[in-house]
């Protein structure tokens, strides 16, 4: 091979990086990008229907007790404010709680995502492989799951794990507090 075939290929190599890209960006223009839209315009009605107050009133009181801290919070936080603005609903938090709020809420971007894809977009593209493959599975018949029972399920699941990390991290919060002399 000669330095022009070699110097061609290597440029249409490079373009073809470039159009795989632009086909895949078209992709999500004609697909995902006008869901997302309109999932963020429909929250946003929600949110103006039922108020700013009454959305913040509902955030104090799943801030009082661990349960509901720690599950319904990180929920209501990513599924009004998305990330990462879902993290200011840490402001509802008492101080000493507010490590472990951003540990559930944090850890919840990804299990929403099934469902909710506006809430998180940044991680859609990993819930769309995802997708594609459990979607392909189903219609070859070897998965006895469907996409929104996955959906479904990693969402109870990642809610599960919250609760647990949010005690877990409220817990270790307190303990290193104490052996370093901060008062909570």
């Amino acid at each position: 091979m000669d330095i022009i075939q070699l110097l061609t290929h290597g440029a249409e190599a490079f373009i073809g990086v470039f159009n795989a890209g632009g086909k895949t960006f078209v992709g999500f223009v004609t697909g995902i990008l006008p869901t997302l839209i309109v999932l963020l315009t429909a929250v946003y009605t929600l949110i103006g229907l039922i108020g700013e107050q009454r959305v913040h009133k509902l955030a104090q009181a799943a801030a009082r007790n661990a349960f509901t801290r720690y599950t319904v919070l990180p929920f209501l936080a990513m599924f009004f404010l998305t990330n990462p603005m879902a993290y200011t609903f840490g402001m509802f938090v008492e101080e000493r709680h507010k490590p472990a709020f951003y540990d559930s809420a944090v850890s919840l971007c990804h299990p929403i995502t099934g469902l909710f894809p506006h809430a998180n977009p940044g991680e859609l593209f990993v819930w769309l492989g995802v997708g594609t493959a459990i979607t392909k599975l189903v219609e070859e018949g070897h998965s006895p799951f469907s996409l929104a029972k996955l959906a479904i399920f990693y969402l109870i699941v990642g809610m599960f794990i919250n609760l647990l990390k949010g005690i877990v991290t409220e817990r270790i919060t307190v303990m290193l507090a104490k052996r370093e002399g901060v008062k909570l």
